[in-house]
């Protein structure tokens, strides 16, 4: 087929606003198994904070939802606000609240909550639809042009393992280290709409191709666009979906600015008319692969140049590039010290399988570390 270039799109002069989903799980404070309470913790939100909450697809998860802003320090105050809200809400239901990507040791009640679009889910999907829960970070960004959006997820497509690499958290499962940085990436695998997001020509492309995996059943809807980067079925933003929940407030901050950077800059090769690069989808898979293997502590895919790289060096070169609009957006001193940060310290992954190396495999302990994190800030 011969390619033709996107439709022009007149880009305005964008001010990226952001907002971030964050789904956590609630956990026995003495075993660590999944209880489902979290209709008992919604119901114990004071009311601002129970209208910033959503049911999730299992009664052991509970979701926080950011208002809309444009400024990174007051996304930090909003997300340290909701964490502490919601994990005393749950510690008055019995549980705890967790930020981690992967159920860590157990989730016996698997059911999924009555509503009639769940219980679809659950009909056709079968046993992976009850999987233990899982729970990722959603960064949305503005951009109104649905057209641009979908170019911007296109070029997206290079950067997105790297995301995936800073945010992993979640290297257990069934109370064991399964070798992976991020065992949600890993799971959510089964799912047949969930994966790196395809090129499309155009936003008549994308909606062609969402409306014939309908029709062939892979979804039940286009809520059911799971992949990395799309263009929000409800809001006007993309939004990227790549990451596991982020243990602390200042790993969420982190990658939202990282995450407005990029797309941003994306914005920018658009206008000036950069094509993306046309990268084989089994490559893109690989890349995520390894993202979800390795996280920050081996190598990652280099999907420009071909091959493996270090990790941080193409940490390093995600930096170089958005560095222009984290300088555009007031950001980038916040963003280069927290990556300092984070250098020095590791991602959740990281973190994790250090507690559990200094306490010798003591579970509890890895518990009781992100129970801290959670909440911190």
């Amino acid at each position: 087929m011969t390619y033709r270039p996107p439709p022009a799109i007149a880009v305005p002069d964008l001010t990226l606003t952001l907002g971030v989903e964050e789904e956590y799980l609630l956990l026995a404070p003495e075993t660590g198994e999944s209880l489902p309470v979290a209709d008992r913790v919604r119901t114990a939100l004071p009311g601002a904070a129970r209208e910033q909450s959503r049911q999730e697809f299992r009664h052991s998860m509970v979701e926080m939802v950011t208002p809309v802003t444009a400024d990174l320090a007051e996304l930090r105050r909003c997300l340290a606000a909701q964490r502490r809200t919601a994990a005393e809400a749950a510690e008055a239901a019995g549980a705890r609240l967790v930020a981690v990507g992967a159920t860590p040791v157990h989730e016996p009640h698997r059911t999924v909550p009555d509503e009639p679009r769940y219980h679809a889910m659950s009909r056709r999907f079968g046993p992976v639809a009850h999987d233990p829960a899982v729970c990722g970070c959603h960064v949305h960004v503005g951009v109104p042009d649905r057209e641009l959006a979908v170019q911007v997820c296109n070029q997206l497509r290079p950067w997105l393992p790297v995301v995936q690499a800073i945010t992993a958290n979640s290297p257990l499962h069934d109370g064991r280290d399964t070798g992976h940085a991020s065992w949600r990436s890993m799971q959510l695998q089964r799912w047949p709409s969930i994966g790196p997001t395809p090129h499309f020509e155009s936003a008549a492309d994308y909606d062609r191709t969402v409306a014939d995996l309908i029709a062939a059943g892979v979804m039940l809807d286009a809520g059911m666009v799971y992949w990395y980067a799309r263009p929000s079925v409800t809001y006007p933003t993309v939004e990227i979906r790549v990451g596991d929940v982020c243990p602390t407030v200042d790993d969420t901050v982190l990658v939202a600015g990282l995450v407005r950077a990029l797309v941003a800059t994306m914005v920018d090769q658009v206008r000036v008319g950069v094509l993306a690069p046309r990268i084989r989808g089994c490559l893109v898979a690989a890349a995520h692969w390894r993202a979800a293997h390795d996280g920050l502590d081996g190598d990652l895919i280099d999907l420009r140049a071909g091959g493996a790289r270090p990790a941080w060096d193409l940490v390093d070169e995600l930096l170089a590039t958005v560095t222009p609009a984290l300088v555009r957006h007031g950001d980038l001193h916040h963003v280069r010290d927290q990556l300092t940060r984070l250098r020095r310290d590791g991602n959740g992954a990281t973190r994790q399988r250090r507690v559990m190396t200094e306490t010798g495999g003591d579970i509890r302990a890895v518990l009781d570390h992100l129970t801290a994190q959670t909440a911190a800030g």
